[in-house]
């Protein structure tokens, strides 16, 4: 137990050293990053991720540039028990092109996203630090446009994760899953609609 916390603190040292340094990929185009990208994997050290990281699969997110820049985030995935588990967020644009900060309503934290390696018809990797009462911590995801992710891809998320002081234990590629696509809506009640993975 000890051991474990050590290491988490050593992590989080590391992290929040490092992560300063994080800059968005070069040529940033929010037009090309829009639509719908499979959450292939997460990586990350929160205690609410190891908790439930044996249980959680692969689920779907929708990207949708708004006109002044900003990027309107959709996520939809199957819960262990069939229910539907729906997340939105606007993220607000900054002068940095391929950074965007939000607020989450759901877990209270303040969100710097930046999107450090993005091939736009094949992949990007998204680095936040998640900010509560004065404490960070960071979240990498790995989107793919495919259901299908590469061992190459997989290494290269898994390299990027642990550059950024993630415990190798907590860099999950997800399994595949019957998932939810996210449907646009002005309701504050939205519908999942099921598609399977073939």
């Amino acid at each position: 137990m000890t051991t474990t916390v050590l290491r988490m603190l050593i992590a989080l040292t590391c992290v929040l050293a490092a992560c300063a340094d994080i800059t968005p990929v070069p040529d940033f185009s929010l037009e090309k990053v829009a639509g719908k990208w499979y959450m292939a994997g997460f990586a990350t050290n929160a205690q609410w991720f190891v908790n439930r990281k044996a249980t959680m699969k692969m689920g779907t997110a929708m990207m949708v540039p708004t006109d002044i820049g900003d990027l309107d985030l959709s996520y939809a995935t199957l819960n262990a028990d069939g229910s539907c588990w729906r997340m939105t967020h606007m993220a607000k644009k900054t002068d940095t092109p391929g950074r965007f900060t939000f607020h989450s309503q759901v877990w209270n934290n303040d969100n710097d996203m930046r999107f450090v390696d993005v091939v736009y018809d094949d992949y990007a990797v998204v680095h936040t630090i998640k900010t509560k009462e004065g404490v960070s911590e960071v979240l990498n995801k790995l989107y793919s446009r495919s259901s299908e992710i590469s061992a190459d891809l997989q290494q290269k998320f898994t390299q990027f994760s642990l550059d950024t002081g993630i415990l190798a234990e907590n860099i999950v590629i997800f399994p595949q899953n019957s998932t939810l696509s996210p449907q646009n809506s002005s309701s504050s009640i939205s519908k999942c609609t099921l598609k399977l993975i073939q």
